[in-house]
Order: C-alpha cells, then structure tokens, then sequence
C-alpha cells in the first residue's frame, strides 16, 4: 500500500535568511526571502501538507516478504503438528501402560487367593498337627506382600488414568479400559508394511524441520531482493500563511493563520544506495550459514529416524520371539505349582518349597503380561516412526 501522510502546523519565529543551500530533512522546504538587512521581528506561518508515496515496482522484495510470512505461518503450522504427533506417541504410551497395569493387578488378585487357598491349607495341617505353626505366619506374611503389591499397581493405574484424562479432557471416571486390547494385537500378530516414501516425506516430525529450512531459503531470497533499487511514484500538495506579505511587509500575527498560497509536485523517481552491496554480503552470508544448518538437522532427523526405525525393528523380532517362548514357561510353571501344592496338602513338602513354585508362577504370568506389552509398544513405536499409526489403529477396530 502507498504511504499517505497529512501535515499541518503553525509555527512562531524570525525570518531572517541569508542565500546559501541546505539539506531540509523534511518534505517541503523552506523558501523565505533574503533581505539586504537583517530583519529578527516574530512572524507567524502555518501549513498544511499532504504527501504520497507509492511504490510501483520493488523488483520483488514484496513478494518475497510475503513468501517469507507465509512460511513462517508454515513453521508454526509444522510445529503445532509436530507437538500434536508427539501427544499422540504419549497418549499412547500411557494408555499401554494402563492396560498392562490392569493386567497385572488382576495377576495379584489371582497370586492372592491361590496365597488365601495354601493359608488355608496350611491351617487344616496345623490344626491336625501335621504341620508347624509357623507355616501359617510364613502364608500370612506372603499375603500381606501381595497386598501392598496390589495397593502399589493401583496407584500406579490412576496415575497413567490421570495422564491420560489430562491428554484427552476427558473426566476421569469415565475412562474406559479395552481389557482386550493387548491381547488382539498379540493374537493378530500384526505386521506393518513398509513405509511408503510419500508417509515418510510427510512425516510430522519432518516437516517442521524441512519447513525451518524452507523459511531460511526464503529469508536467504529476501536479503536479495531487498537490497534492489526501488521504483516509486512521488507526489506532495501544500499550501502555507504567513505574517509577512508577498512585499516582505510585516504584518500582524494574525495575518499568519489562513493558507494564502498552495503548490503541488509530482514524479516519479528510483532509489538505490550503491553501498548497500557490502551489507547486502554480508546480511546474505549470515543468512545462507542459518540455511545451512538447517538443511543438517533436516538430515539429522532423517537420519534419526531412520535409525529409530531399525532399532525397533529390531526390538519388534525379540518382542516376537519372546512371546513364542514364555507359553512354555508359563505351562511349565503351572505344572509344578499344581504338583507341589499335591504335595503339600499330603505332608510331603515344605511351605518354603511350595512359595517357591509359587513365585515361579507369579514371575512367569507376570512375564508373560510384559512380553504382550513389549510386543504391543514395539509395534506401536513403529507405527509412530514410520508415520503409520492411523494404519495400525485400523486394524484392532
């Protein structure tokens, strides 16, 4: 838009001037007549002035501050993206480590009432004198463990609840767990495809730092255009009053208000400074070193990413493997558990023995709970990586 400025003023002084050039720093200037006498009586002056000054062509400076704000918007757009991505990726997480608390805590109830059924056990043989007493203080100390245990995980639950309540704004009580969740993956034994390169090249986390890249390019065009001559047109209407008269009398102060003569100029005219080319290097030098850097961290992210996603991959076929394998631990430990419990109740071993089998179980239920939720968030840090979480959300609906 063309720059308009209105002007109007009164001013009180001396007109007393002698011939010579000056530079008046202003938009019109001055203009009094040169006496043979000096002459420091006070007159009074007033003016008005309208000015314009519009730019007809920049050689594209304009339009590379426009390109710059835009990318800039560009920026803030990548960031907000990358910070809802990165929400997502905690959501998640929590919401994982919710389920595997809630199944972990049904593990405990489980672990307490087998602890409640050998208390029992242990009472009918102490009653009847096949066992000491002392095997039943042993029992009731194991359940007051599984206790604090379970009050343990329960805190653990609401905290993870509250995390997520938070994310999502959602109250609390009215979260709700998918109980069978971890166990559909586990049991689909997804696999994600490979990544397409249109879903890496629009990744979240990429596109803000390609983004901080192309904004530092713009900037970079900008320092270029922005030191070229300027095309404007130019125009300025003015009229003035004053006390002293077109006869260089002196006449009272109050001759002073009121416009008595007008003028007006127009043209148009280029503007160009021939030392700008120095600070032009050097504003351009610092500029293309920011652009350098950013086009690195655009690699190192790249990089990094592709790097995450390798090591996933590899976490993924352990997570597989693991989960192949702990079934057998978990049939094993049952077995003896049962078998050791026989025995117990027949007087043919001991409760330490029997607590052994016992925590053998437990870890290996416990086990089994935690390779389902390596296996799930190793799937899922995949799906974050490779830009495909909607895919893989897809596929437990």
């Amino acid at each position: 838009m063309p720059e308009f400025k209105l002007n109007a003023q009164a001013d009180l002084g001396t007109n007393n001037n002698l011939p010579g050039g000056y530079f008046s720093y202003g938009i019109v200037p001055g203009n009094s007549r040169v006496r043979n006498e000096g002459n420091s009586s006070t007159i009074l002056t007033d003016l008005a002035i309208a000015s314009v000054n519009w730019t007809l062509y920049d050689f594209g400076e304009d339009n590379a501050r426009r390109q710059v704000a835009a990318s800039e918007v560009q920026v803030e757009q990548s960031k907000f993206n990358q910070s809802k991505y990165q929400l997502q990726a905690m959501a998640i997480d929590n919401y994982l480590q919710w389920q595997r608390t809630e199944e972990l805590l049904n593990i405990q109830l489980l672990h307490i009432q087998r602890n409640k059924e050998i208390q029992h056990s242990v009472m009918v043989l102490a009653k009847s004198g096949i066992k000491a007493g002392v095997d039943t203080s042993i029992a009731e100390a194991e359940i007051s463990k599984l206790r604090l245990n379970y009050v343990e995980l329960k805190g653990q639950r609401e905290q993870y609840k509250l995390m997520l309540s938070a994310i999502a704004d959602i109250p609390i009580e009215q979260l709700q767990a998918d109980t069978n969740f971890i166990n559909k993956l586990v049991a689909q034994e997804q696999t994600l495809p490979a990544p397409a390169d249109s879903v890496m090249t629009d990744h979240p986390l990429l596109n803000y730092y390609h983004s901080l890249y192309q904004n530092s390019l713009d900037k970079e065009r900008l320092v270029k255009k922005s030191y070229l001559p300027t095309v404007s047109l130019q125009g300025a209407v003015w009229g003035r009053g004053s006390s002293v008269s077109s006869r260089d009398q002196f006449r009272s102060l109050s001759k002073g208000i009121g416009l008595e003569r007008g003028n007006y100029l127009v043209g148009v005219g280029i503007t160009y400074d021939l030392f700008d080319l120095k600070r032009k290097q050097v504003q351009l030098k610092t500029q293309e070193a920011a652009t350098d850097y950013a086009q690195k961290q655009l690699q190192r992210q790249q990089m990094l990413l592709h790097l995450s996603e390798s090591k996933v991959d590899a976490q993924l076929v352990t997570a597989e493997e693991r989960l192949q394998e702990i079934p057998h631990q978990l049939a094993a430990a049952q077995a003896t558990y049962r078998q050791q419990l026989s025995l117990y109740r027949n007087g043919l071993t001991s409760i330490l023995e029997l607590n052994t089998a016992l925590a053998v179980l437990y870890r290996a239920e416990t086990d089994y709970i935690k390779a389902k939720y390596m296996y799930c968030q190793s799937l899922f840090e995949k799906a974050i990586t490779s830009n495909q979480v909607p895919t893989l959300l897809q596929f437990t609906n």
